[in-house]
């Protein structure tokens, strides 16, 4: 009896430091995101800049390429910016936020889809209310964003993607917000431009 419960423990120990090694993994992949999207809209904004067309051309072509980061969320009231990466894949969504990449992009005037774990990078989502903001730094522009709405749908439902004729910031992410496992919902806030 005693060895069955040592090995319990031993099993226990394991699975903590585990879990402790995937937090610390998650958390320097983002960093390093975070410092490859600020190195990306330092020389992109010059890039910009220099471009003989107008901004509303740049900002209509602009495309990021898949798996890069290329931006910067900052959401105020939990006091973070977050690296927004091309694409939602298991390795894209471990770098940081992922955008839905057959979606707009801020300034392009048309539904903005991004999304991130409820357990890693946006940890403390839960807190935000209508009212709040969203701030997006792009190559070309920075743009801030106010919840209005939210929504809670059931993980497979894929109609909050689709054409909304404005501009429109959907953010995603699993829910409940401390649900063990994999999520049964997803929550979405819905913030328009200021």
């Amino acid at each position: 009896m005693k060895a069955i419960m040592n090995i319990f423990v031993i099993l226990g120990i394991a699975a903590v430091l585990v879990f402790a090694y995937q937090l610390f993994d998650q958390a320097r992949t983002e960093q390093q995101s975070l410092v490859q999207a600020e190195a990306y809209l330092s020389k992109t904004k010059e890039d910009f800049m220099a471009m003989k067309k107008s901004k509303a051309e740049n900002i209509a072509n602009f495309a990021a390429e898949h798996h890069e980061p290329f931006a910067i969320l900052e959401i105020p009231k939990l006091e973070k910016s977050l690296p927004i990466v091309e694409g939602v894949e298991a390795d894209d969504l471990k770098k940081g936020i992922g955008h839905i990449s057959n979606t707009a992009y801020p300034g392009q005037g048309e539904q903005i889809v991004i999304s991130g774990h409820r357990d890693t990078v946006f940890r403390g989502i839960g807190a935000l209310e209508i009212g709040d903001h969203f701030v997006v730094d792009m190559p070309y522009d920075t743009y801030t964003y106010e919840i209005r709405e939210t929504e809670i749908v059931p993980e497979d439902d894929t109609t909050v993607i689709r054409s909304m004729g404005e501009e429109v910031l959907v953010v995603t992410t699993c829910y409940p917000f401390n649900y063990v496992g994999n999520a049964p919902y997803r929550f979405i806030y819905y913030a328009y431009p200021l």
